[in-house]
């Protein structure tokens, strides 16, 4: 009775006025002290509970998916300790210099993107470098108009006298490790440099990379992602600030650490024989960029992270693309883990790299572990309504800061590493950051068993629509995907856990209420842009209906 005791006190202490007012509120049938009382003093059922078989095979799934979460929780605290740890180690001025520049080959592989193609070639032919020593080639698998409007700008660059060549496929071999792959066969580059369509590399780029790769043991540089549209939507900000994660903690933590880490397949540049060494580009995985990193860094390869050399980038607009993005990437890594995996178990580097690897290709294991929890949550708080507050506390909270909590903290390092003195601004996108991450678990979770069962299935590219303002029309018709049965699975999950709500408050239950909710705004802000975000975008930027989408109403994955 030890709580009421002090909420007792506590009135006793209080001015009359403000005592009557606090009887005030306090009166009735749920008041805040009964609540006390009834929910951390009482103990009438203390020692009634007795567990039972069919309550056993539930909480036991239910505690071990919490536990393995943890796990990966706790590396995310991990890779910002190393970050910080060693900083010393970041990379920041080549340790030598070339004495004559060598020859570099852009390869830029691109499908589809006739909104964004322009801007991407334009890029390219304005960075500085000798233009004796630099060749640019568009490998183009495209299917559209696409191929139209590259030939065309191609064709001007090379009357003004750059070394532009375009390369177009037709039959999409290897999707786009197949065009990169292809692109090899002619390219005349000691160094290749790699630009996905929707990025824009400033025109010092290569000279911030190239000279990093005069250390004949470095195999490959890659550089930081910024973003182009990062205030263009609330979704774009949030996409920001999980990419920000990635190439600030991960990358950043990894390199200094003298751990392997990736090539993000794009805004990079390798050395042409790494890539021969470890044996080309290969298409086995939708990932092919990760899978040739680890190949090349098991060969004995250095790489180097630059995150002070920024190349920005368009994130995706619409809630569709970027699950598609997403799910790609989820897949990706689960295909590259299969294939990688043994390879470096069996190999002669450290277990400390062994074990970071293993963390980083199957971190997206937790999407079909989170869709696990999602479903066991509310009989588990059923079956645990009883066994008391403290014992629930116990075992719930240092989960609660392993496998929830490290994610929240994780992203706001990054934002204050970032934005030194803005940081605080990113605190309230947290929470949607961490509901949209439950949101993703239905269609990554989908991906993942993919991966695992071994079902193949194409390279699906992410829509890019060249807009960066607040506002900005978008041509998202063009691509946009037709609806799929996702969004419908994420709205039912979701009110499921508007049913699990209700039944955590109608208990008293409400500590885990705040927790409850970020899978309700998770599952129903993933399903419901899912389905209706064309029709957000024109209500806000009145577009007019012969612009609107010649695939039916709502659409989605």
């Amino acid at each position: 009775m030890i709580a009421g005791k002090v909420i007792d006190y506590a009135l006793a202490a209080l001015p009359a006025s403000a005592w009557n007012a606090a009887m005030f509120l306090l009166d009735g049938q749920h008041t805040l002290r009964r609540y006390f009382r009834t929910h951390y003093a009482d103990q009438t059922f203390q020692h009634l509970y007795r567990w039972n078989l069919f309550d056993t095979s539930l909480l036991i799934p239910y505690f071990l998916v919490m536990i393995v979460l943890s796990f990966y929780g706790v590396h995310r605290y991990l890779l910002v300790m190393r970050y910080y740890r060693r900083r010393k180690n970041a990379v920041k001025e080549p340790p030598s210099l070339f004495p004559d520049l060598p020859t570099v080959t852009v390869q830029l592989p691109i499908f589809n993107e006739q909104f964004v193609v322009h801007r991407l070639i334009e890029a390219c032919c304005g960075l500085e470098y000798p233009r004796e020593k630099l060749e640019i080639q568009v490998l183009d698998d495209s299917t559209d108009e696409t191929v139209g409007v590259a030939s065309a700008i191609v064709e001007r660059y090379q009357a003004l006298g750059y070394r532009i060549h375009y390369i177009h496929r037709t039959n999409r071999h290897g999707f786009k490790a197949g065009a990169l792959d292809e692109g090899l066969h002619t390219a005349t580059g000691e160094f290749i440099a790699i630009f996905d369509a929707d990025f824009v590399p400033p025109s010092e780029w290569l000279m911030q990379v190239i000279h990093h790769l005069a250390d004949p043991r470095v195999g490959m540089v890659q550089t930081r992602w910024t973003h182009l549209n990062r205030d263009y939507s609330f979704l774009t900000q949030i996409e920001a600030i999980l990419l920000d994660g990635h190439f600030i903690l991960e990358h950043g933590a990894r390199s200094r650490d003298g751990l392997f880490f990736n090539f993000n397949g794009t805004a990079g540049m390798w050395r042409r024989s790494t890539i021969d060494d470890a044996g080309g580009w290969q298409h086995d995985t939708l990932t092919e960029d990760t899978d040739l990193s680890y190949r090349a860094q098991l060969k004995g390869w250095q790489f180097r992270y630059l995150q002070d050399v920024e190349c920005p980038a368009e994130l995706p607009i619409e809630m569709t693309a970027f699950k598609t993005q997403q799910a790609r990437w989820a897949k990706g890594l689960i295909q590259t883990s299969k294939k990688i995996l043994p390879r470096v178990f069996k190999s002669d580097v450290s277990f400390r790299i062994k074990l970071e690897a293993f963390y980083h290709l199957t971190a997206n294991l937790s999407y079909p572990l989170m869709v696990v929890l999602a479903v066991l949550l509310m009989p588990a708080m059923i079956i645990r309504f009883y066994q008391g507050w403290f014992q629930m506390l116990w075992i719930d909270f240092p989960l609660f800061m392993a496998s929830t909590a490290s994610i929240s903290s994780f992203y706001l390092v990054s934002q204050r590493e970032l934005f030194p003195g803005k940081w605080l601004r990113s605190v309230v996108y947290i929470p949607f950051l961490m509901a949209l991450g439950i949101g993703l678990t239905v269609t990554n979770s989908k991906a993942v068993m993919e991966a695992l069962f071994g079902i193949k299935s194409s390279f699906k590219r992410t829509p890019k629509y060249s807009v960066q303002k607040r506002g900005q029309k978008s041509q998202a018709a063009k691509y946009r995907k037709r609806l799929g049965i996702i969004p419908w699975i994420e709205l039912a999950i979701g009110g499921y856990f508007a049913l699990t709500i209700w039944y955590a408050m109608v208990n008293g239950n409400f500590i885990t209420v705040p927790f409850l909710i970020l899978f309700l705004v998770g599952y129903w802000y993933t399903g419901f842009l899912s389905l209706f975000q064309g029709r957000f975008e024109r209500l806000r930027i009145g577009a007019n209906a012969e612009e609107s989408s010649p695939k039916p109403f709502p659409v989605g994955v």
